[in-house]
């Protein structure tokens, strides 16, 4: 019975473990990207405003730039459905002769807000 438990405890520990060693933390992928912290904060200012007003069309693009740093880029509403967004975003980190993509998507909660969900 001991060993029972033992190797059930085990299972549920190492089932439990997985989705984490497959996800990369947002921070992760920013820093390999090649955008800095403060290139993550005009992004996502910029995808704010996109969704301040009205729930955004497909196709509706917003482009960015940190002055500070020269990244830059644009950002392009690629689905909208189920009260989600989806968001297509095209990088260009400073020093960097190539663009990147990235997609994201951000949902509604109860309260109206957008939320960046996986």
């Amino acid at each position: 019975m001991k060993a029972w438990i033992s190797t059930t405890l085990v299972a549920v520990v190492v089932l439990a473990a997985i989705p984490t060693v497959q996800a990369k933390p947002l921070s992760r992928i920013i820093a390999e990207m090649g955008l800095t912290p403060a290139d993550f904060e005009v992004v996502n200012s910029a995808a704010d405003a996109m969704l301040s007003g009205a729930t955004p069309r497909v196709g509706e693009e917003s482009s960015w730039v940190n002055e500070a740093t020269g990244s830059k880029g644009t950002i392009r509403v690629r689905d909208v459905r189920d009260n989600c967004v989806h968001l297509q975003h095209f990088i260009r980190p400073e020093g960097s002769d190539q663009t990147r993509e990235v997609r994201t998507r951000r949902c509604r909660d109860a309260g109206g807000n957008w939320i960046l969900t996986p």
